[in-house]
């Protein structure tokens, strides 16, 4: 760690390395003083020993040799955990004094718990001195890490990013809630999270958690996490266990009827549980570990909490895409095909034909997904509580609007398929010969159809009731532009189609009453959303992930003991163990058949079932008293003596390939003498090649 000239003329130092060890060094040049000599004098190979920082012991140490061979150890951590560990204390003048109890519970109030409540860390650093006969047992941390004289309590203060109040509010106005997890001391915590917004003077929360979730064993409990969490707001102090156990105890607890959906940050090894464990992982991209960013689900290049929200925003707007595009597509199907079949059956001819079935199609999934997903997101997007784990792709407003504009659309279609030749004064086109032009009467049936799409595909835009469908409408130019091009198609097909599109050119009036008929979409759109969704009781959603049923615990084998998350893996990764000696069992058997086949005439070699007898060369067999070595756990022959003495090789493969049903044995002959191959034999290669 270091301190850099700033980039700019009266700007702050640049700090590179650990922050903390940065601001100390701040530290020392603002009393005038140069680290860099000392640092020259003692440079970092001559350190003699080092204990490295970590989460359980809250502090660092580092020992150096003196030049009359005594030994030195500085260390520096979290100001009452060092401060424990202290018996005396530097006075005013640099000389050691007695530290006593009551003095440290001085400092603690007087010192520590008001820079905690300004929001500084405190910490304290102290030293000891050893002699160099005999030398110290270095590994027994626990008598080198006490009798140390304190020299100072310093406070840092990690100052909270402008923008991360704000990216705060957004998350808690989207229904989400922030818990802050660290490492520093509950008023330090505290004073942080007042500043973030975290919590607010007045509320009824929490800053404790790791006393209140263990019984009178120190056993976790989850029925005293449930009556926790929901008002835990602060995590001061913790372990490096502390942001899994709460992950885990949010994501299991039955306190609220919906699966909770947790996201957890991180940037160090130990959180690499957590990471794992939370629905989404968020890993810091600067200050992370590789472990870290491995467990993660994305990874914030900038460290910033207010990527997150914008996370969440892209997030819901991607989900909102889809419902949209969902939304267009299928009441497009639904009125096509309803039109297509229905007319073919009543009027022996289909209104649309089947190349204009194919423009229709090139709407209602290229063009219109092109146009629907490319909405970009919205502060509005934040304004609504989270969908849950449980969220259907089409919720009960969509399918009203599905069903309702479904029904105007079917209505005019078939009311111009009927009486359009009367309102307009043309040909019908119905029964036309092979080779006839096109009809006017399909051809306005045709681009009505398709008007009223483009004007759906606008309605479309909106899926939760809104009735401003042209809110933002041009802060997306590709949704414009192929709404645009798609009109200026159409007009095309429609006026020089001619026969190979079945379209026959269409006089102003008639365009005009397309037009007006597709915008009436927008008019009933706000006729739909009128209707309020709660009375249409029949409407159901769609798209509904399922959840995996609940094993009733009387169906369970009650001597089946419970499989934690580590075994699972464990046993996962026999299977697939099993299932790989499955295929070269299979492998061995081939190699049997040929060598069957090269030694015909000849003195038949030793059968060898097993995969060590086929690997193994003669000279190298193990004799082994047990006929039979199993490779699952023994656990259970244990248990059946007679089950152990008559265990013998499977006959055949299980057909699905399953490690537990297939009961694969790594067996040892010693009945038969093995043969053996000369090293020049094509058996001798072919068994070096397997």
């Amino acid at each position: 760690s270091s301190l850099q000239p700033p980039e700019k003329e009266g700007g702050l130092p640049r700090q590179v390395g650990n922050k903390t060890e940065c601001g100390l060094l701040g530290f020392v040049l603002d009393l005038k003083q140069d680290y860099e000599p000392v640092r020259n004098l003692m440079p970092e190979e001559k350190l003699y020993k080092v204990y490295t920082f970590n989460s359980v012991r809250k502090s660092m140490s580092t020992v150096i040799k003196m030049p009359d061979g005594s030994f030195r150890m500085y260390s520096k951590g979290a100001s009452e955990i060092v401060l424990k560990k202290c018996s005396r204390i530097l006075n005013a003048a640099g000389e050691p004094r007695i530290f006593r109890p009551r003095d440290r519970d001085e400092m603690v109030k007087k010192v520590i718990e008001p820079m905690a409540c300004d929001g500084l860390r405190t910490i304290c650093v102290a030293f000891r001195d050893f002699n160099s006969s005999p030398e110290p047992d270095w590994d027994n941390e626990n008598d080198i890490l006490s009798d140390l004289t304190c020299i100072c309590v310093v406070g840092i203060e990690d100052p909270v990013r402008p923008e991360v109040p704000e990216a705060i509010r957004k998350c808690q106005r989207a229904g989400i809630t922030v818990r802050m997890v660290t490492g520093d001391n509950i008023n330090t915590a505290r004073a942080i999270a007042i500043k973030c917004g975290i919590i607010h003077p007045g509320e009824d929360f929490l800053c404790q958690f790791n006393r209140r979730i263990r019984n009178e064993k120190g056993e976790i409990e989850q029925e005293r996490i449930d009556k926790i969490w929901p008002k835990l707001r602060v995590l001061a102090r913790s372990s490096p266990t502390d942001k899994h156990t709460l992950v885990k105890g949010i994501i299991d607890s039955t306190q609220v009827e919906q699966r909770q959906v947790v996201a957890v940050t991180g940037d160090g090894t130990n959180d690499g549980p957590a990471l794992k464990k939370a629905d989404v992982g968020f890993a810091m991209g600067i200050a992370g570990t590789d472990v870290a960013k491995e467990a993660s689900d994305i990874i914030l290049t900038d460290d910033n909490f207010s990527s997150i929200v914008k996370a969440v925003m892209w997030g819901r707007n991607v989900y909102d895409s889809i419902s949209k595009f969902l939304q267009f597509q299928l009441t497009v199907n639904i009125v096509a095909v309803i039109v297509a079949f229905t007319g073919a059956c009543i009027t022996q001819d289909s209104p649309l034909k089947a190349v204009q079935m194919l423009w229709v199609n090139l709407i209602m999934d290229t063009f219109a997904s092109l146009a629907l997903a490319t909405e970009p997101p919205t502060e509005a997007l934040l304004l609504r509580k989270p969908y849950g784990r449980n969220k259907p792709l089409i919720s009960r407003t969509m399918m009203k609007n599905i069903l309702g504009h479904a029904v105007y659309q079917l209505t005019l279609i078939f009311t111009l398929l009927f009486v359009g030749e009367k309102m307009f004064k043309i040909d019908s086109g119905r029964n036309a010969p092979l080779h006839s032009p096109p009809s006017e009467h399909y051809t306005i049936i045709f681009n009505t159809f398709v008007m009223m799409q483009l004007f759906n595909e606008i309605n479309a835009r909106k899926i939760h009731g809104e009735r401003n469908v042209f809110d933002g409408i041009f802060r997306n130019p590709i949704f414009c532009t192929i709404v645009l091009g798609t009109f200026a198609i159409q007009i095309v097909i429609v006026q020089f189609g001619g026969k190979p599109f079945s379209c026959s050119p269409l006089q102003l009036d008639q365009w005009m009453w397309c037009v007006f008929i597709g915008l009436g979409e927008l008019v009933w759109g706000q006729v739909i959303a009128t209707i309020p969704t709660s009375r249409l009781k029949f409407l159901k959603e769609a798209g509904r992930l399922t959840e995996k049923e609940e094993v009733p615990e009387e169906e369970l084998n009650e001597d089946v003991e419970e499989i934690d998350h580590a075994e699972r893996e464990l046993r996962r990764g026999q299977i697939l163990w099993f299932r790989g000696l499955n295929r070269i069992q299979t492998q061995i058997r081939v190699v049997k058949a040929f060598r069957s086949s090269l030694y015909e005439g000849l003195e038949k070699p030793e059968s060898r079932t097993s995969i060590h007898n086929f690997m193994t060369h003669p000279e190298f067999r193990i004799e082994d008293s047990q006929p039979h070595i199993p490779l699952i756990d023994d656990t259970d022959l244990e248990e059946d003596p007679a089950l152990k003495k008559n265990s013998s090789p499977p006959s055949s493969l299980n057909k699905n390939n399953s490690a537990i049903d297939s009961g694969i044995n790594l067996t040892t002959d010693t009945s038969k003498s093995a043969t053996s191959s000369s090293p020049g034999s094509p058996i001798h290669s072919l068994e070096t090649s397997l």
